[in-house]
């Protein structure tokens, strides 16, 4: 039952990973004319989205693998998505541009990647330490 549960959290991070990394690029270079698609913008909150993409696929991999690490990963990812909805509230208090679908993307993102954080404490972390 654990592998089929990590199988599936790999499968999960792993294409919502690809979607991030996907429309983060697409904004940051402009591909597609994504950046006229998404209005405003907030530019570090769509790097922090690139670089969390990249830590999802890196995470899909641990969880397949079973690596201690993959808690650590992610509650990194956490942190950094923490810091941006920081920001991107400072940036909204001082007055700046912003769509309202930014900031209830950032909270799901956030609260995905706490509970991925958690279960792989649960599945990977804990089931390392009883053995």
């Amino acid at each position: 039952m654990k592998k089929i549960i990590s199988y599936f959290s790999a499968a999960v991070l792993a294409i919502f990973g690809l979607i991030t990394l996907f429309l983060s690029t697409s904004v940051i270079f402009d591909l597609f004319g994504m950046r006229a698609k998404e209005g405003n913008y907030v530019l570090f909150v769509v790097w922090a989205n690139f670089i969390i993409g990249i830590l999802y696929l890196i995470s899909a991999y641990g969880f397949i693998k079973y690596k201690r690490w993959t808690f650590k990963l992610l509650s990194i990812s956490a942190i950094i998505l923490i810091v941006a909805i920081a920001g991107l509230f400072l940036h909204i208090n001082s007055g700046g541009i912003y769509e309202t679908e930014t900031v209830r993307g950032m909270i799901f993102r956030t609260v995905f990647t706490i509970a991925f954080a958690t279960g792989a404490y649960f599945l990977i972390n804990r089931r390392k330490q009883k053995t």
